[in-house]
């Protein structure tokens, strides 16, 4: 499946915003925008589209409705515990949300608007600049869920917040406020939660008028201080994956369905 247009996406949504800003929405409201196969393979694919129009300057990606992104789709995650090629659909698709976000030429401003966990956390805190909500919830979710931390986390956290912050929130899966991501620098910028879309696109403007090439280049230069954590990435991707074929995973996703502590087989 490539998407090469706008028109090709299902689960984003696109608005054209002066002066060369581009709206993009995750958009399954009906779930908190949690990625199923198809949005999760549109996170990564959407940012090569930017880049290729060329009346686009900035995005600004933000989630519909009352959430940013609540992860990965309960039904899309039981698939991977039972079926190989579902597993390394999900590991390409994963890998790709990185690799192709660091990649992308132009900025990208995230808009944080409620909860963001896994990969849809990966999207916010990947984007240059990141506006998040004083009551928005993130977490990386990863080991609530049963697996190793994936999507971005072990490359990305003790970059922004610290080694030993890093591992304490990656390790317990604890949430964190806007607030304290925004103390912890896991994020630029922290501002009322009706204020976050028009904060993130008045940033996005003032990126749209400045000088394109230098802020594309200065974007590609910075890129690789994670660039160099991407072994790091992929060994995370890799364990996470191998966790699918473990009996806790199964636990973690019943716990989260029925609302409860889990009870981890590997801790009995």
């Amino acid at each position: 499946m490539r998407l090469s247009g706008y028109e090709d996406f299902e689960h984003i949504t696109f608005e054209r915003r002066p002066p060369g800003v581009m709206l993009v929405t995750l958009d399954r409201p009906e779930v908190l925008n949690a990625a199923n196969v198809r949005l999760h393979r549109e996170m990564s694919e959407v940012w090569a589209v930017v880049d290729a129009d060329d009346e686009v300057r900035v995005s600004v990606v933000t989630g519909s409705g009352r959430a940013f992104s609540a992860g990965g789709d309960l039904e899309m995650i039981e698939e991977m515990t039972t079926s190989y090629e579902a597993m390394v659909t999900q590991w390409r698709d994963a890998g790709a949300i990185v690799e192709k976000m660091l990649a992308a030429e132009k900025p990208i401003v995230s808009a944080i608007n409620g909860v963001a966990v896994g990969a849809g956390l990966a999207v916010g805190l990947l984007a240059d600049v990141s506006v998040i909500g004083e009551s928005a919830r993130i977490s990386d979710g990863h080991v609530r869920l049963g697996v190793a931390a994936g999507d971005h986390a072990a490359a990305l956290w003790p970059l922004l917040c610290g080694m030993a912050r890093a591992k304490y929130y990656l390790l317990t899966g604890e949430f964190v406020t806007g607030r304290q991501a925004a103390e912890m620098g896991l994020v630029t910028r922290c501002v009322p939660d009706g204020e976050v879309l028009a904060e993130a696109m008045s940033v996005a403007e003032r990126l749209a008028a400045g000088p394109q090439l230098a802020l594309r280049w200065t974007k590609r230069v910075m890129n690789q201080w994670m660039r160099q954590a991407l072994p790091i990435f992929g060994e995370s991707l890799a364990l996470e994956m191998l966790g699918f074929l473990g009996p806790d995973v199964r636990e973690g996703v019943d716990a989260i369905r029925e609302k409860r502590d889990p009870r981890f087989p590997s801790a009995s």
